[in-house]
């Protein structure tokens, strides 16, 4: 199984849209960290990185917090997938 955990072969569906909204904000990297960090999330720069990228996994409780950070709706960053999984 090759491509167990993955969707669509990424590890995650936020990471362009967690780039996009956070470059909407004007935020580097370090500062969403920082960001993260003072709500007790500890997602250092280059996880981060890797996140944009789609080469790290997501867990619910970060996305959360990005969603706090960034103020955005979850919504924004599952829509990928749930538009995916929409039955016509």
């Amino acid at each position: 199984m090759k491509n167990c955990g993955r969707f669509d072969n990424n590890l995650n569906v936020i990471g362009p849209i967690l780039r996009e909204k956070r470059m909407e904000k004007k935020m580097s990297l370090e500062t969403l960290s920082d960001k993260l960090l003072l709500l007790g999330i500890n997602i250092p720069v280059t996880c981060l990185h890797r996140i944009e990228n789609n080469q790290r996994t997501v867990r619910d409780y970060e996305i959360c917090a990005l969603c706090v950070v960034l103020n955005v709706d979850a919504s924004d960053f599952l829509s990928p997938i749930t538009d995916k999984f929409k039955v016509s």
